[in-house]
Formats: structure tokens, C-alpha cells, sequence
């Protein structure tokens, strides 16, 4: 735990000494909430550069094998990288502008270091974070009827890959936004990716995900275990649910 935010000091001294770096910031829990870093977190950051010095910071690792070798390295998407150090401290950064960033929607972000003069508000994104289309309790309830009908249908075709991915992971995305909203925002919760920490935020009592993704071979389990779930906290639509129920029927039947 402590080499992971030793690595980002590490990191921060050597860039400072370029003239062409202005800023690294820390996102994750080595952002704004370190409260979150534990021995099984990576490390997770951006580095700001002037126009047109990005490409230094991407072709290059000079820098970011200063504090240590680094034995894995591959472009998982444009401008970013993720990094394995031979000490284990696992990386993902990007090398961005400030143009970019102001691009870029990220939450969470702390200054590890900035150059004097740097523009104010680096760690404030000016990009709104992704949300559903409708964050309210209607969308999301219909969101997970939906998705547990169609992934059944997809089941019974025989797709049982994509039904699971209908039925074990969308419907309950959904399910733990309706938490959310009915209980408020979650301590630390990821933007971006809504199954993080969902374990610390709901009990087993509230949330028992072991029935609702209970593997490739549960889709017919989880489909009428959630829909339940679903019935005893909300009104559900009878024709959804209604074309819901008789589907269980049908495959009980078999």
C-alpha cells in the first residue's frame, strides 16, 4: 500500500525537473480519497504536458522507469497506458494537455504536484461523468424488467453468454441503482463503474448478489430470484411483469 503512493512521489520529482510537464494528478484512491487505498490497489494517473510534448511521455518510458524497472508495458486505449513495475506496484495512466483534460470526464482527482503557474482547477473535470439517460427509480426498475425478459428470451435460444451478461449484469447494475437512490449515494462510490465496493455499501440482507450472479449456468435462477426481489420493493408494470412471470412458467415446465 505504501509503495503505491511512494511510486506516485517517485514519479511527481522526476517530472517536475522536465520543462515540459505542468502538471500529475492522482485519480482513484490515490486521488481525493486515500481512504480507499489498500494492498491490492494500483496506481492511477495522468500526466500533464504542453502541446505537443505528448508523444514524449507515450513512446517513451524513460520517466516512468526512473523509480524502477518496469516489466510490462501496453496501449490500452488512446494516450494511456498500463504498466506493471517489477516490484508489483501495478500503473494506468494517460498523458494529456489541458486541452484534453478539459475533455476528459474523471472524478476524484488530487494534484500530486503542479508546476508554478499552472492553470487553476486541474483536478475538476470539465466534462460532465456519464450517466444513464434517466437516472430515476422509473428507468432503472424498467431498465432491469427489461433486461431480465430479453436476457431470458436469450437464454432460451440458447445464448447463454449474452443472456448473462442481460441478466447477471445489467439488471443488476440497475438494482444497485435503485439502492442508490433510495438510500443515497454509497461512501466512495466509482462513477464509472457501479460494482465497485457495492459489497462495504450493501449487506448480504439488502443485496444478495450470490442469488442474483450466481454464474453462466444461473441465468434462469437469477432471472426469477431478482424479479422477485424486484416485485417486493416495487410496483411492478403488469405487462412486463405479467409477460415476465409466465416466461418462468414456461421454462419451470420443461
Amino acid at each position: 500500500m505504501r509503495s503505491v503512493m511512494r511510486r506516485l512521489d517517485e514519479i511527481a520529482v522526476v517530472l517536475k525537473e522536465r520543462g515540459d510537464t505542468i502538471a500529475l494528478l492522482g485519480l482513484g484512491s490515490c486521488g481525493a480519497q486515500p481512504a480507499r487505498l489498500d494492498d491490492h490497489s494500483d496506481l492511477d494517473f495522468y500526466v500533464i504536458v504542453e502541446d505537443g510534448a505528448a508523444w514524449r511521455y507515450l513512446d517513451r518510458t524513460d520517466w516512468l522507469e526512473a523509480p524502477g524497472p518496469v516489466t510490462y508495458l501496453f496501449t490500452h486505449q488512446r494516450g494511456g497506458r498500463r504498466a506493471l513495475y517489477a516490484d508489483g506496484v501495478f500503473v494506468e495512466y494517460r498523458v494529456l494537455t489541458v486541452a484534453d483534460l478539459a475533455r476528459t470526464p474523471f472524478a476524484g482527482a488530487r494534484v500530486v504536484w503542479r508546476r508554478p503557474g499552472a492553470p487553476a482547477g486541474l483536478a475538476t473535470s470539465g466534462a460532465p461523468v456519464p450517466r444513464p439517460p434517466f437516472d430515476t427509480e422509473e428507468y432503472h426498475l424498467n431498465d432491469a424488467l427489461v433486461s431480465l425478459y430479453i436476457g431470458l428470451h436469450r437464454e432460451l435460444r440458447g445464448e447463454h453468454l449474452a443472456a448473462s451478461r442481460l441478466i447477471q449484469h445489467r439488471a443488476v447494475d440497475a438494482v444497485i441503482a435503485l439502492l442508490r437512490l433510495g438510500g443515497g449515494e454509497p461512501p466512495y462510490r466509482d462513477a464509472f463503474e457501479p460494482a465497485r465496493r457495492i459489497e462495504r455499501a450493501h449487506p448480504v440482507e439488502v443485496l444478495p448478489l450470490a442469488a442474483m450472479v450466481p454464474g453462466y449456468t444461473g441465468n434462469v435462477a437469477a432471472v426469477r430470484f431478482t424479479l422477485g426481489w424486484l416485485e417486493r420493493r416495487y410496483t411492478v408494470p403488469a405487462g412486463i411483469g405479467d409477460a415476465l412471470r409466465e416466461l418462468v412458467r414456461s421454462v419451470d415446465v420443461r
